[in-house]
């Protein structure tokens, strides 16, 4: 369920490796700031030439001197990218530590580990990495505990890896897989099917797939699976050419794409996407019906025993609803309506006016973040302050008592939940993880109420001298804001601790603890890291989302700015030795924090970033982001966005933090335009000596699937810049 949101989101990533995160920091002028820099000779930056655009949002002029750049494959792009990587790498090289953070990454990564474990038919499913694969491997076992044999190892896909495994499903009788590959980190699937039993592909290949599943039938011979599917682009616009008119296709095996069978399709409306899913008995195809990525949606089924038409059971956008299960036809959902935290209620299809729906599972006090059934029984995730809770409540809603956690952290991994199981299995399993804790692979036994490891990573990194704490800042407007911070516990608040803040705020995605090999680099080099947990995202509920879009939108920025001032005032850092990341809208934070308070940081790290807030809606899926952003062409939501627009809000003769701006030379989520245009004009603004450069990843696109070897280098350089700029040792 978060993955149909968070896949359309400019902030979605696969989770293998999330990035490390930090807190802001309080300003102690630019004088303090700079005098340790201002010997250096100020870099001499690639030729960026201008244009005369000049475009009228309702009365305002507003230049574009980079719309060139928008053309990612043109000959001048292609030049201006191979100067600027020039520039960026012989930078890099010369940092003395480079190579031994390098060497440190790739110790640390080589460890073996292991995914949540899926139960289907007869057989169980499970990805496994050795340490250093750069594509996770899928195994099928006989038993949870068995070795298994390889089933899909996505590393034969490519010389480079860079072809990876997007999305997978497997028949419910656990002897089909239906696989999508995804090519140089791209949105687009290519789906294929593979018979379990032998490890042989069917002939058939389904293109033009994007943010979908396989849902397989359930009918005696498996036949097939629905999926979704776009019509082709147009020539030479397969990475920018917006993606309208998602349809529903039926695929049975061993026949060609073109016999497909259309099940759904809504012409009138073009921005619909959907999520479709056949109920566990068969009987039904339920099916999530979005537009973009708001967190409402439609609800539409259809009865496939009687081959039926489409049923809008919720035809309106005015509340989310999850389809969690049914028996016949009570449906049972998770949704916010009348609930911003969310609950659990059970509508007959018979009866389906407002009036006869029942609550099974209030809302209550902490948000209710995901539900399943397994064992005849709703199994519940909730959100408290950040961190997450398992419980158990019978089908008719009576609680029947929590799964304890060893410690507060996540069952959630890559915005997903790792809850396994189906509701007639008598066993689930599930990822636990925290900032200090390492993904372990748990089995709960319903009957004996208890649950037992079935892996746990060895890693070669000492965790005891390391701690977790969780704090509450007071954000502009009063309103408290939570923020973790990972550090040794015998930190001293002296000002001097270099200090990385990671944050996000937005899509009602929720930041919850996590554990990511990269961020143990960054500890061992005596680092402190903080998350901080912003309005826009989902920790607190939909109020809590809704506080931090369109037009309260500068609430985000002002919660971050607030958790570095924290920070700072605090003496856990200062400016010089504060650093702040975020990706995707996560490095929309960055640009924007960095625009309106380019003297409280001592470096920045806007990574895939949505910084054109006038144009992100003409490119791929970034007209679905309308919801949480707004939209230029509305005139009031027009000077909403221009007021903190990242790429709009660069002055001249500013003295810009040091800034390395990274991207994928194909990111079709956010393009790459956004990343080109924001560091061109940031190296014609920089006023002081502080570096401002642009890492430009080739064969890459928004961060799904990318190869262990080129995370690794890409983790290293960002790290060195840091060592460099922060005054690290």
């Amino acid at each position: 369920r978060e993955n149909q949101i968070a896949s359309r989101s400019p902030g979605f990533t696969t989770g293998r490796s999330p990035g490390s995160s930090g807190s802001p920091g309080f300003c102690t002028g630019h004088g303090a700031r700079y005098n340790y820099r201002m010997s250096k000779p100020k870099l001499s930056y690639p030729n960026s030439p201008t244009g005369n655009q000049v475009d009228d949002y309702h009365g305002t002029p507003v230049t574009d001197p980079y719309r060139w750049l928008e053309e990612v494959d043109s000959p001048e792009t292609l030049a201006w990218v191979k100067t600027q990587n020039e520039l960026t790498f012989g930078y890099l090289k010369q940092i003395p530590g480079r190579d031994r953070l390098r060497k440190r990454l790739t110790s640390l990564w080589d460890f073996g580990r292991a995914m949540t474990i899926h139960h289907r038919g007869s057989r169980y499913f499970q990805f496994r990495n050795s340490g250093l694969q750069n594509q996770d491997v899928l195994y099928v076992m006989d038993s949870p505990t068995a070795s298994g044999r390889v089933l899909l190892d996505p590393n034969t896909l490519s010389e480079d890896g860079t072809a990876a495994l997007n999305t997978w499903s497997v028949s419910d009788d656990g002897n089909w897989l239906a696989y999508a590959i995804s090519h140089s980190g791209s949105d687009w699937m290519e789906w294929r099917i593979r018979n379990v039993e032998s490890g042989e592909d069917l002939p058939e290949t389904l293109e033009w797939s994007k943010f979908s599943g396989a849902a397989w039938a359930h009918d005696i011979l498996r036949s097939g699976f629905y999926y979704c599917r776009y019509a082709a682009p147009a020539e030479g616009e397969v990475y920018q050419e917006a993606n309208y008119n998602q349809t529903v296709y039926f695929h049975r095996l061993n026949t060609p794409q073109s016999d497909d069978v259309l099940v759904y399709a809504r012409p009138d409306q073009p921005e619909w996407g959907f999520g479709p899913e056949v109920s566990n008995d068969g009987r039904y195809l339920a099916m999530a019906v979005s537009q973009g990525t708001d967190t409402r949606n439609r609800f539409f089924y259809k009865d496939l025993q009687t081959n039926g038409d489409v049923i809008e059971l919720i035809p309106d956008l005015e509340a989310a609803y999850f389809f969690i299960g049914n028996d016949g036809p009570v449906f049972y959902f998770q949704t916010d309506r009348e609930s911003p935290k969310s609950r659990l209620i059970a509508i007959d299809v018979t009866r389906p006016e407002l009036r006869n729906w029942k609550t099974l599972i209030p809302e209550g006090g902490d948000t209710l973040e995901a539900v399943t059934i397994i064992n005849d029984q709703f199994v519940t995730i909730t959100l408290h302050d950040a961190h997450e809770l398992l419980k158990r409540f019978a089908l008719d809603g009576t609680p029947l008592g929590e799964i304890q956690l060893p410690t507060l952290g996540s069952v959630t991994y890559g915005y997903a939940s790792t809850l396994a199981g189906r509701r007639e299995d008598r066993e689930m399993f599930y990822l636990f993880h925290s900032f200090v804790h390492p993904v372990t692979v748990f089995r709960y036994d319903f009957e004996a109420g208890k649950s037992e490891v079935i892996f746990k990573p060895s890693i070669q990194f000492d965790f005891n001298p390391y701690v977790t704490r969780q704090v509450f800042v007071t954000s502009k407007d009063g309103t408290k804001v939570p923020m973790f911070l990972i550090h040794r516990a015998d930190l001293k608040a002296d000002g001097q601790n270099p200090t990385l803040l990671y944050g996000y705020g937005g899509f009602n995605i929720s930041q919850t603890p996590v554990f990511a090999v990269s961020r143990l680099a960054w500890l061992d080099m005596g680092g402190v890291y903080a998350v901080a947990i912003l309005r826009g995202g989902g920790e607190y509920g939909e109020e809590w989302h809704r506080g931090g879009m369109i037009h309260t939108k500068q609430n985000v920025f002002d919660d971050f700015i607030a958790c570095a001032e924290w920070l700072v005032a605090g003496k856990i850092t200062s400016t010089p030795k504060l650093a702040i990341e975020g990706r995707s809208n996560g490095g929309l934070l960055v640009g924007a924090c960095m625009t309106q308070r380019p003297d409280l940081y001592g470096a920045c790290l806007p990574i895939v970033g949505v910084m054109d807030m006038l144009r992100f809606h003409k490119f791929t899926i970034g007209w679905g982001w309308v919801s949480d952003y707004g939209c230029s062409d509305k005139p009031d939501e027009f000077k909403t966005l221009y007021a903190y627009s990242p790429y709009h809000n660069l002055k001249p003769g500013t003295k810009y933090p040091p800034t390395l701006v990274t991207t994928g030379d194909h990111d079709d989520r956010v393009v790459p335009g956004h990343s080109f245009k924001f560091a061109a004009r940031l190296q014609a603004c920089q006023a002081g000596d502080a570096p401002t450069l642009i890492r430009i990843q080739t064969k890459a696109g928004h961060g799904a699937g990318k190869p262990t070897a080129i995370l690794i280098e890409e983790l290293a350089d960002i790290y060195a810049f840091l060592v460099k700029n922060l005054g690290m040792k």
